[in-house]
């Protein structure tokens, strides 16, 4: 079963593990998604307030009841919610602090890009953190002033520091420990995005008192920055 991080008669948070669906989208997929996995095992009726893409790992929200859906849903959709999301990333950035201003358009396949100049696209705004830096890679902390279609993902590669495993937008679906330059066996390290929504900070859908959820780095994480670590 999903961890619960919070729950309440309106609310509930899960950590949603990395390769789950978090909702079926037009294709109609065949697997089961989060959303049907929680409502079977929960014998309830839960509402989407907002999505993570599958590879991403950490606090997902869901409503309860039709009014703390349209609540919720106006506040992300408003910008206020505060996000933050951890991203292993290839490179340095050689400021501590980067913000990435670009507006997002729909691309093919349900991806987005940058806009192009004079091209009209929904404004994109992202802030930057280095965390920890290791030999060609590093840690970065995302806070997402917007909530756009893979908006942290298209922001790292336009400002040259894509994540380490993105086979949409970097082309890479996995890391292992010789491309690392790592002893022993060549391994993977890690085969899935390294994004993960560590934090949400909102105002509770009817209490409207101010409501900090967290999710811990998973442990496939974990062990991807161990292994970075010995690059120092």
């Amino acid at each position: 079963m999903v961890p619960v991080l919070f729950e309440d008669g309106s609310l509930l948070a899960v950590d949603k593990p990395a390769g789950a669906l978090t909702v079926r989208g037009r294709m109609g997929e065949a697997e089961p998604s989060l959303l049907d996995e929680l409502e079977s095992a929960r014998k309830e009726k839960l509402l989407l307030v907002h999505r993570l893409d599958r590879g991403t790992s950490g606090v997902l929200l869901f409503a309860r009841t039709t009014p703390a859906q349209r609540v919720l849903g106006a506040a992300f959709e408003e910008g206020r919610v505060e996000k933050r999301y951890l991203a292993l990333v290839r490179g340095e950035p050689p400021l501590a602090e980067l913000t990435v201003d670009v507006a997002l358009v729909p691309a093919r396949r349900g991806k987005a890009r940058p806009a192009a100049q004079g091209e009209e696209g929904k404004p994109a705004v992202t802030t930057f953190r280095v965390l920890e830096r290791f030999k060609g890679f590093a840690l970065l902390e995302a806070l997402p002033r917007t909530g756009r279609t893979h908006q942290i993902r298209v922001h790292l590669k336009y400002a040259g520091y894509s994540l380490i495993v993105d086979s949409a937008y970097a082309g890479v679906e996995r890391i292992t420990r010789g491309e690392l330059g790592l002893p022993g066996p060549d391994a993977p390290v890690l085969e899935r995005t390294p994004l993960h929504a560590s934090r949400v900070v909102l105002a509770h859908p009817v209490s409207g008192q101010p409501l900090t959820i967290e999710s811990a780095l998973p442990a496939d994480l974990e062990r991807a920055l161990a292994a970075l670590r010995q690059l120092r």
